[in-house]
């Protein structure tokens, strides 16, 4: 790699943090691979010279402003708080490098360059393990300008960039995924949209078609009501008088014929249809119920009751309050039948 731990000058070791086992092993072995690239520099440099992994610069501007000897003071203090290569901008390695270019014969600015190379490639290596990329590029730009042609360096430019392709990849699926999922999600808000309009479109054109026919029964309820005043109103036709005055011993008879002269047969003069019930008409049920009632000698209703009803109990008081209401002309004596009234909500 160009640089070597036993280079390392006895003031700057001694102040150079001791490394846990796992990071001297990993460090020896950074420093193997950089040993292999020795062997073909060309071929290790050679695609990825031309990309640049750390456009930013390597020193920040107010640590090259400073004067040599606040930099030599700057990297001791660094040195001893064990900063060697972060935080950016207050780290020895930016403090070395800044005194470089001030002084760039001093050797012992490039001794402790040199022994703080490693601990920047393993840095470097970790933050790209963590895909902390900003921070591999700062650290790989620390090292470009420590050693321009160290070996490690074509092979940390390209793992930077494959690890930063791989997050962009990664980036993008994940916006894809994003995008599918919200595509997927507006499409089920649609469609539920879309069910819910339709549902309620035929809700309403049931709800309209119940309340037509309820007021369609109200109407034909309300003119038969109508039609009964109207019958009730008329006045009864008299009877006829006998021309001849008749002995008074069959005067009973004749007293009772109006009576007689209705037979036994039914004749219907009011017959008022049913009531829908309500609850039957919304929900567009129809039936029929059977009803068995006796019709006085007035022509009055005068027993009603339910013989046979489909279905049951849900026609029956609106029958029966029906035919309590029927009138006929009178008979001569009591007459029992049976009637069957069919309801339809669309009749």
């Amino acid at each position: 790699m160009g640089f070597h731990m036993s280079h390392t000058s006895p003031q700057l070791s001694a102040r150079l943090p001791r490394l846990p086992l796992i990071l001297t092993l990993a460090l020896a072995v950074a420093l193997g691979a950089c040993k292999k690239e020795e062997a073909a520099p060309d071929q290790a440099a050679g695609p990825a010279t031309g990309q640049a992994a750390a456009p930013q610069p390597a020193v920040s501007d107010s640590v090259a402003a400073m004067s040599p000897e606040q930099l030599r003071e700057a990297a001791s203090a660094a040195l001893r708080e064990q900063r060697l290569y972060a935080p950016a901008g207050n780290n020895a390695m930016e403090y070395y490098l800044a005194l470089r270019d001030k002084a760039p014969n001093d050797p012992a600015v490039a001794s402790a360059l040199t022994d703080l190379m490693p601990y920047a490639l393993i840095a470097a290596e970790q933050s790209i393990a963590r895909e902390d990329i900003a921070e591999a590029k700062r650290l790989y730009a620390l090292m470009q300008k420590a050693d321009p042609k160290a070996p490690a360096l074509p092979r940390l430019q390209q793992t930077i960039a494959q690890q930063e392709q791989a997050l962009a990849q990664r980036a993008q699926q994940e916006e894809q995924r994003t995008e599918e999922e919200q595509r997927r999600q507006a499409e089920l808000e649609r469609q539920r949209q879309e069910q819910q309009r339709q549902a309620q479109e035929e809700a309403a054109r049931q709800l309209a078609a119940q309340q037509a026919a309820q007021r369609e029964a109200e109407q034909r309820a309300a003119a038969q009501r109508e039609a009964e005043q109207r019958t009730a109103a008329q006045p009864q036709p008299a009877q006829p008088q006998p021309a001849q005055p008749q002995p008074a011993a069959p005067q009973p008879a004749a007293a009772s014929a109006p009576r007689t002269a209705g037979a036994t047969t039914l004749r219907p003069i009011s017959t008022p249809a049913p009531t829908y019930p309500p609850e039957a008409l919304r929900a567009g049920r129809s039936g029929q119920v059977q009803v068995e009632f006796t019709v006085g000698v007035d022509g009055t209703v005068t027993d009603a009751r339910v013989i046979n009803a489909d279905p049951p109990r849900v026609f029956d008081r609106a029958a029966l309050a029906a035919v309590r209401r029927w009138r006929f002309q009178p008979v001569s004596e009591p007459v029992t039948t049976r009637r069957t009234i069919a309801f339809n909500p669309g009749g």
